[in-house]
């Protein structure tokens, strides 16, 4: 069962697909195992390697799509920003803090090179994977690369940031980044996987207003490019702490699926967008380090709650609102997917 090819059931219904944000990770134990002899950077550019990891969670869980494993801040690296794991959080050598720092970004190789070893996992991974079973890419979104080089994170106050969009430093930023960015992409693209995603878990801290104003327009311009080289290569946008009226503005026709976190109501979001989008999400990943017995009532909650509602479970992915947590139990990462597939029926 894909995510938008669905299977029907023996009598005749439809499962709900799963799948989730970083459900290869740290909590996975098949992942610790690879993690004893490599560091992050090599487990990502490695090839075999992350098409390994990505395996790990479905043959383990069986999830209905498998997410390359990588990384969305490589587009810094290739920048010349220094990129590094090393003390564990990603750092950078140095941020976009004022015009005079544009001076030091400078390519580190071509885009065709440099992302190449997205495309041969990507590649390895359309060989290994059920025939079943999707296959995404994933690239981070112009706003959440632009705060990671201007604050080293994507999280808190963002004040340099905020004010980048009107110092100039956000424009100068996307005319370097969104070439670079949207080759990779393409080089994804070109391993043709299902969807290739688009994680923006910046985008929430904005004002609804600056949003509109620089965001907006330049998610518009890199969905509609992709989509001229790409037509049937999926996009799916996850966004972070944004509310239902960033997605109303949004009003992207090359976006066809938006992800959302625990914190929006799924029914409304599935009543108001599923007309133009899927709609993916928004089980809150905190639920999973509950005792089996209470997630299941809650998950059991969840799916009625819908029922209820009347949603269009056609166009709904079943996800968590963002990743799966470092010390998820991993049973509990099983069962849900399991209590998904048998329960979560329309």
């Amino acid at each position: 069962m894909g995510l938008f090819q669905r299977q029907k059931t023996a009598n005749g219904k439809t499962q709900v697909p799963v799948w989730f944000m970083r459900q290869a990770g740290r909590y996975h134990e098949h992942y610790q195992n690879i993690k004893k002899n490599s560091d992050f950077m090599t487990m990502c550019k490695n090839p075999e390697l992350a098409c390994e990891i990505t395996m790990g969670p479905i043959q383990d869980f069986k999830f209905d799509a498998a997410i390359l494993f990588s990384d969305l801040l490589f587009p810094l690296e290739q920048l010349g920003m220094g990129l590094s794991y090393i003390s564990g959080p990603p750092t950078l050598k140095y941020h976009i803090k004022n015009h005079e720092d544009f001076k030091q970004l400078k390519l580190v190789d071509k885009a065709e090179n440099f992302y190449a070893f997205q495309n041969k996992a990507l590649t390895l991974l359309k060989k290994t994977l059920p025939a079943q079973t999707d296959l995404l890419g994933f690239v981070g979104a112009p706003f959440t690369l632009y705060a990671y080089a201007v604050e080293g994170g994507h999280s808190g106050n963002l004040v340099s940031s905020k004010k980048g969009l009107y110092d100039g430093r956000f424009q100068a930023f996307m005319e370097i980044l969104l070439p670079q960015l949207l080759a990779n992409m393409d080089i994804q693209a070109k391993a043709n996987p299902t969807a290739v995603c688009l994680f923006d878990t910046a985008a929430g801290e904005l004002a609804l207003s600056d949003y509109q104003q620089f965001i907006v327009p330049v998610l518009r311009q890199v969905c509609e490019t992709f989509k001229k080289q790409h037509p049937h290569t999926k996009i799916i946008y996850y966004s972070k702490f944004t509310h239902l009226h960033f997605l109303e503005i949004l009003d992207n026709p090359f976006i066809d699926v938006l992800g959302v976190d625990w914190r929006m109501d799924l029914s409304q979001a599935l009543k108001t967008f599923s007309k133009n989008y899927y709609i993916q999400g928004n089980i809150d990943p905190a639920w999973l380090h509950l005792p089996w017995a209470q997630l299941e009532k809650n998950l059991a909650g969840f799916f009625k709650t819908l029922e209820k509602n009347n949603v269009n479970f056609e166009k709904w992915i079943c996800g968590l609102g963002h990743g799966v947590l470092i010390e998820t139990p991993q049973d509990n990462v099983r069962k849900t997917v399991e209590f998904i597939h048998k329960n979560f029926i329309y």
